[in-house]
């Protein structure tokens, strides 16, 4: 599933106004990434939610004192995954400590509400929803990667922990918990979401009938505008778009979030300077932007060409 209006390109929600950044294990950087489109280097410190997601819990409930003085104590396998824990191809290992009826799983673009701990393998606790006296909300692909697939396994009611390793963490980020990380977390609920849309079938590159500027820019038109006024380079623009690397993986929706971005032209990646401004309101394009304008390959961000769906929606 924002403001600031110029920073919330691409994600807001999951496009502004951040979560707190103790309150979830959020996605390592690079990972699940809220503001794709936007130059400003703006660390991605937190999760972006929706407005009704980020008032679903706006107030912090009272918290239980003897619940949280007891996750500190950590799990007696908390060093490494016992026998009788189950791993998966990527190498994360879990169990499952309460199993409720149910067969209702989230998907990766779902949102989930959890109660959970996490400790470092040495036994320290370094985050907790108890200390916050209500559980966290937040959309499942914006959290780190072990995260990401473990959650998917379980149903509303399930109590599992988690063993993660670095790979699927924080992968050495400076500032996060290094290492494996071990989590017990209770899947709360699930908030389904809209089906993402379907990865177009040139996305691996611009087909014959599409067109192509100076710059290297290539686009189709697969909506006509009803408006006459195009938007100019310092216009602000609120558009709907969903992006996809070239190997048809998607990095961003605003279509998922169900809200549209608004930000100024001119704060975001070159190809979309350029490419919306040849469209009027109302028009839908597909856009193939090279890496040169796009995000010329910087760590962190999505690499390559990339391939975007744009719905201009409003001119300011």
């Amino acid at each position: 599933m924002f403001h600031p209006r110029a920073l919330r390109i691409l994600v807001l929600a999951a496009l502004t106004a951040a979560c707190n950044t103790d309150e979830t294990p959020e996605a390592a950087e690079g990972e699940g990434s809220t503001e794709t489109l936007a130059k400003a280097e703006k660390p991605e410190d937190g999760l972006r939610r929706s407005k009704a997601e980020r008032g679903k819990h706006a107030q912090g409930g009272e918290i239980d004192a003897a619940a949280l003085e007891a996750a500190k104590i950590a799990p007696a396998d908390v060093a490494a995954p016992p026998a009788d824990a189950q791993t998966t191809a990527s190498g994360l290992a879990y169990k499952a400590l309460t199993e409720a009826p149910g067969d209702q799983h989230p998907r990766a673009h779902d949102g989930v509400e959890v109660v959970y701990t996490g400790w470092t393998t040495d036994g320290e606790m370094f985050d907790s929803s108890l200390k916050r006296g209500k559980p966290a909300s937040f959309p499942l692909n914006r959290v780190i990667a072990g995260w990401t697939e473990g959650l998917q396994l379980m149903t509303a009611g399930d109590k599992y922990r988690f063993w993660i390793p670095e790979s699927l963490a924080y992968k050495g980020q400076p500032g996060r918990p290094a290492g494996m990380l071990v989590f017990d977390v209770e899947l709360v609920s699930i908030d389904k979401q809209p089906d993402p849309p379907a990865v177009p079938s040139d996305v691996a590159g611009p087909p014959a009938d599409a067109k192509k500027t100076a710059s290297g820019l290539a686009y189709k038109v697969l909506t006509a505008g009803t408006g006459a006024d195009h938007p100019k380079a310092e216009s602000e623009v609120t558009v709907h778009y969903s992006g996809w690397t070239t190997d048809g993986q998607m990095f961003d929706s605003s279509v998922l979030r169900g809200e549209p971005a608004s930000f100024p032209l001119n704060r975001v990646i070159a190809g979309w300077t350029e490419g919306l401004q040849l469209m009027t309101t109302g028009a839908k394009y597909r856009f193939w932007i090279p890496v040169d304008l796009a995000y010329q390959n910087r760590p962190g961000k999505p690499a390559g060409m990339l391939v975007f769906d744009v719905e201009l929606l409003g001119i300011k």
